[in-house]
Parts: structure tokens; sequence; C-alpha cells
């Protein structure tokens, strides 16, 4: 089976890839359509060439990868950014179970503003997010799950608990913590974007949580927020 997370930047998605990590039965991998996404848009992210010449930029070259080693292990999890299926052909994850990652957008924008001063709604993510859950639950063959960072934060063990449930999955208690430092499974960018993950050894509530929005980001914000509504409400259901 393979859990494809779909998330913003700048959630927990690197911790819960961490996560996933410790347990037994599950093989990770780190942004697989990442150099895809670069050489598509063309966008100078910290690490550019360096994360293109780490891994294959062909989308179909990926999706093959990934089902070998579907083939080769019980469980396969894919950390994605929502906004690396851009110009992808979204059929392929018909038959993974999706689970989608949000966040206050003002917390992430907050957030990816210290990295990317100027950040874009198609930066964030979260119009990918609403849009392939929306093709998800019409297309997919397993009901769309939809958690917020928040949930995991104020109670780890039981929102992971709840999460493998809806997944099939057991929880392994050893989930809930990892050593300091990187893993095997981060990609080459890792040095620009987990210094918290590499600093942690478990789930915790976010620095960035309580900065604030930069004045010239709040129109972002105010047009991120229908999707991150949208994602929000269907969670509630």
């Amino acid at each position: 089976m393979v859990i494809n997370l779909i998330s913003g930047p700048r959630n927990i998605s690197t911790a819960l890839m961490y996560s996933f990590a410790q347990h037994s039965k599950i093989k990770v991998v780190d942004e697989p359509f990442y150099a895809h996404y670069l050489v598509k848009t063309r966008l100078d992210h910290p690490g550019r060439d360096e994360t293109i010449a780490s891994m294959s930029a062909d989308a179909n070259e990926v999706i093959d990868q990934v089902h070998l080693l579907e083939k080769n292990n019980e469980v396969v999890f894919l950390k994605n950014m929502a906004h690396h299926h851009e110009g992808l052909d979204w059929s392929y994850l018909n038959n993974m179970y999706n689970i989608f990652l949000i966040r206050d957008p003002k917390q992430l924008i907050a957030s990816f503003a210290q990295v990317i001063e100027n950040p874009t709604l198609q930066d964030i993510g979260l119009k990918y997010e609403a849009d392939l859950l929306d093709y998800v639950i019409k297309e997919g063959n397993h009901q769309a799950i939809v958690i917020d960072s928040n949930d995991i934060l104020k109670d780890p063990k039981a929102g992971l608990s709840k999460l493998c449930k809806q997944l099939e999955i057991p929880f392994e208690d050893k989930m809930l913590s990892w050593e300091k430092g990187p893993i095997p499974e981060d990609g080459s960018w890792a040095k620009f974007w987990y210094k918290n993950v590499h600093n942690s050894t478990g789930f915790s509530k976010q620095k960035t949580s309580d900065r604030q929005l930069p004045n010239h980001c709040k129109s972002l914000y105010e047009e991120a927020i229908p999707y991150y509504e949208k994602l929000k409400n269907y969670n509630a259901t």
C-alpha cells in the first residue's frame, strides 16, 4: 500500500515523515516530485541545482520507482508538497491512501516568509490541496483523510493512533520519537528546510506558531483563507 501525504510547506510534514520512518513496516520517501516541480516551474528555490541533480525530474519515472518500492515494502509513505503535483496526471493517486495535512495559513505564511521573502499562493500549496481533495473525493478508491497539524501537536499519541486506524495500519509507540539529526531518506534540500526537525526528538509546538504575519503577506493570507476553510470543513464532516 502507498500512503501519500499531501501538505503545504512549513507544516509538520517532515516530522510526520520522521514519525512514520520509525514504523517497523514502513518505507518513507521525501518529496519525490520536487525535481519535476522545479524543472517545470523554473523556480529558484534554495539548493535548486543540487535537488535536480539528486533525483529524477521525470514524473513517470518517479511513479515507476514508487511502484517498485511498493512491491518490496509492506507500506510506502510519500511525503509530498501539494504544489509539486502541478503538471502530473493525478490518476496515479486513485489507488493511494491520500492524507491532506493542513495548518492555519497565518502560521504557515509567517514561517515560509522566513525562507522565501515574498511567497505566493502557488508556494504555499493550499489551492493545490483543495483541488487535489476535490479530485480524490471524486476519483479515489480510498476516502480522503484531512488532518490539522495542531491536532497532532496537541496530543501526538491520540492523533497518530487515529490516523493509523484510518489507514488500517497498526500504531507503534516508537512513532512518537526519533533521534536528533537527519535520517537517510532526507532529500538534498534538508539543510535549507529541516533545521527544526533535526533539532527535535519528537512532536512539539513550532516556534513559528507565534510569529507575526508580515504586513506584505496579509493579502496572501486573505487569498488563502477560503481554501483552508474548505479543507478544514471537510475535516469536520
